[in-house]
């Protein structure tokens, strides 16, 4: 299963894909998450300590994976990935490390043709967690052109409900058919409104992650949310993995 988390910036893409790689990974999966953030922090989210984040090798621009390639996904995982104390394999896509050092792009062909070679080989689910916006999808081929899924993330706001929406229809244009939509950092009172701009603007909302003051602090302390806290953020991130492989295993309408 190939899953591509987006949403507008700022909506927790990178604390719900590693939630939900996690919640993959204990169900004894073998998960790949994928940081394609140029500033990528994926890594802390999943349990590496900073150094070992700064020191995860990011893949190279000019690499093109799979037969045509320059190596198979098995090379690349063990030149390029490493095992998180969550159970979860972590790679990194992009990384900015100079001003003036271009586009991204190369770096989003790496991932694009990851996701198209027969991951079953290495992985059972890979989850990447994208950059902000939507630009990735107008690249042509599209970053996630070979994605089974989309979790689209969203506050509550009305500009990440439109982000949402102008995602469905790209996805709709590269052949994806299947997406979920996932209210994320969602207070009690807002609840009614986040799902109120779903419905006017065609939005799915599967899932409503609540808002958590546990989930603030280990974002802002670099530990990972352990399971004894933040039960019901847990118990929404269980839902979203139990909708995401049911939509995943329905074959995407064309």
């Amino acid at each position: 299963m190939k899953i591509g988390v987006v949403g507008k910036g700022g909506v927790g893409k990178t604390t719900l894909s590693a939630l939900l790689a996690r919640s993959l990974a204990e169900r004894g999966r073998r998960v790949l998450a994928v940081d394609t953030d140029s500033n990528p922090n994926l890594g802390l989210s999943l349990g590496l300590d900073p150094a070992a984040t700064e020191a995860l090798p990011t893949v190279p621009r000019s690499i093109i994976v799979g037969t045509r390639g320059d190596l198979t996904v098995g090379e690349l995982m063990a030149d390029y990935a490493a095992a998180t104390p969550s159970g979860v394999t972590v790679m990194s896509a992009l990384r900015v490390t100079e001003a003036a050092a271009g586009c991204t792009c190369g770096g989003h062909a790496t991932v694009r043709s990851l996701l198209g070679e027969a991951l079953d080989t290495e992985t059972d689910d890979t989850i990447v967690d994208m950059e902000a916006g939507i630009e990735h999808l107008s690249r042509s081929g599209g970053t996630l052109a070979h994605a089974d899924v989309l979790v689209l993330v969203m506050e509550p706001s009305l500009k990440a409900v439109i982000t949402a929406r102008r995602t469905i229809a790209l996805a709709r244009e590269l052949g994806i058919g299947a997406w979920v939509g996932a209210g994320n950092k969602v207070s009690d009172d807002q609840r009614d409104l986040l799902a109120r701009l779903c419905a006017d603007h065609d939005v799915p909302l599967d899932v409503v992650v609540p808002a958590s003051q546990q989930v603030v602090d280990s974002d802002r302390t670099g530990i990972p949310l352990e399971r004894a806290q933040a039960t019901s953020v847990w118990s929404a991130v269980e839902s979203l993995t139990d909708r995401v492989l049911e939509t995943a295993s329905v074959p995407a309408p064309r």
